[in-house]
């Protein structure tokens, strides 16, 4: 509760700053603040829906209705110092791995802008992989509560630490915006299970522009680490040769992470249409997914009905072999029979889902919005798809539906 009781003092706080900074329009900084106020709940009663792998809990289970799942505020802060140069620092207050909503640092940088095309920034920046993903955060901007989940958590870590360089050029009357990063990204994971590193991140982005219409091609790779699967990974190592092997196969300490996207929008303002599709392979037991997405919607002045349908699936094994047993001493065949589960249970998780997502948008004030949205989630096999927490009577596989209500602020 008292995290909430923060949360709603923030935006309080936050709302008086950015007043404050419109009547100082001469300043050479500039304020700016947004957030999503929302509810949400999962007809899955034995775990929890929530829309981040770094979120400990959800509806569902922990909540009928739960606040936590798309609730957020944020502040930027640009300094502009002269017209090359300027700085960003963007900090958002969540829910965090550890149930809290301590403020976090999204963005911290430094541009200069060499030529009107030609831009450098060091800090912490955004990663470009989606669509939006230069608003992922702010719900305003978006028709949905939240991006399709399919294909957005194909690749949840939302910024790097290092250098990014943009490069703008036109061929006829498309316009294309060319970016590079490299640097470096650390995560926790939920309830303090550890850390997920991803170092020599690079990732390469060109973004078309036509009228209407608009592309985005991304290809991304890094060295990833997930500090939660190395005692596991031990367990197999202690059975000599063939354990070693499958920890190499599997571990996924220093792994190969590789992803590449492809999306479109095309937005000439009455209705839109839009679509993603993304693939990764981990190279570890985290597997390789694909997923897509389709979704389009028609505005009738202040409404705007929408409907999106995704699909994910696994391309890589989803069982092995494991361990042999057979010829172990009794209690180390049990521990192997054990062990082989386990990994059984991880790699099954991936095997695919699909969502059908209806919705209504509201643009009830200015900058405010009213979202009502349903979605109905088939899961695939034994996969748990955005489902946590699951409890010793959970099955997996079959479906479940989720009602979200959330109100989108910008300031």
């Amino acid at each position: 509760m008292d995290s909430r009781l923060n949360l709603v003092a923030l935006m309080a706080t936050l709302y008086a700053c950015a007043a404050s900074a419109d009547s100082q329009e001469t300043s050479m900084f500039s304020l700016s603040s947004f957030g999503t106020v929302g509810v949400v709940h999962s007809s899955e009663k034995k775990a929890d829906f929530t829309s981040s792998v770094f979120k400990p809990n959800g509806a569902g289970h922990s909540r009928s209705w739960n606040a936590d799942v798309d609730s957020l505020i944020g502040a930027q802060v640009i300094a502009n110092f002269t017209p090359q140069l300027s700085a960003v620092v963007q900090v958002i207050s969540e829910q965090r791995y550890d149930n809290s909503y301590r403020p976090f640092v999204e963005w911290a940088n430094i541009k200069y802008q060499f030529t009107p095309d030609f831009s450098a920034r060091i800090g912490r920046t955004v990663l470009p992989t989606f669509l939006l993903s230069d608003t992922r955060k702010v719900g305003y901007t978006m028709p949905w509560v939240r991006p399709p989940m399919e294909v957005y958590s194909l690749m949840p870590v939302t910024n790097s630490d290092g250098l990014d360089l943009s490069y703008r050029f036109h061929v006829g009357e498309f316009t294309h915006t060319v970016r590079g990063n490299y640097g470096q990204s650390d995560s926790r994971e939920a309830d303090n299970a550890g850390k997920a590193f991803a170092r020599d991140l690079w990732e390469i982005t060109n973004t078309t522009e036509y009228e209407a219409l608009t592309t985005r091609i991304t290809y991304l790779k890094a060295d990833l680490t997930v500090e939660s699967f190395n005692s596991f990974f031990d367990a197999f190592r202690d059975f000599d040769a063939q354990g070693n092997a499958i920890a190499a196969r599997y571990d996924p300490n220093n792994s190969v992470f590789e992803f590449i996207g492809i999306g479109a929008s095309y937005d000439p303002g009455k209705w839109f249409v839009m679509s993603e599709w993304g693939h990764f392979d981990s190279h570890s037991a985290i597997g390789a997914r694909s997923a897509w997405y389709v979704s389009g919607g028609y505005r009738l002045d202040a409404f705007t009905p929408y409907a999106t349908y995704a699909r994910e699936k696994s391309e890589s094994e989803t069982s092995t072999s494991g361990l042999m047993a057979a010829g172990l001493p009794p209690t180390l065949a049990g521990t192997a029979v054990g062990l082989n589960s386990s990994l059984n249970g991880i790699l099954g998780t991936n095997e695919g889902q699909q969502t059908l997502s209806l919705g209504m948008r509201w643009d009830f004030a200015k900058n405010m919005d009213a979202k009502l949205q349903y979605d109905y989630t088939r899961l695939k096999g034994n996969a748990t798809g955005p489902l946590i927490n699951p409890q010793p009577d959970f099955e997996s596989g079959g479906s479940f539906s989720v009602v979200s209500l959330a109100v989108d602020f910008v300031f």
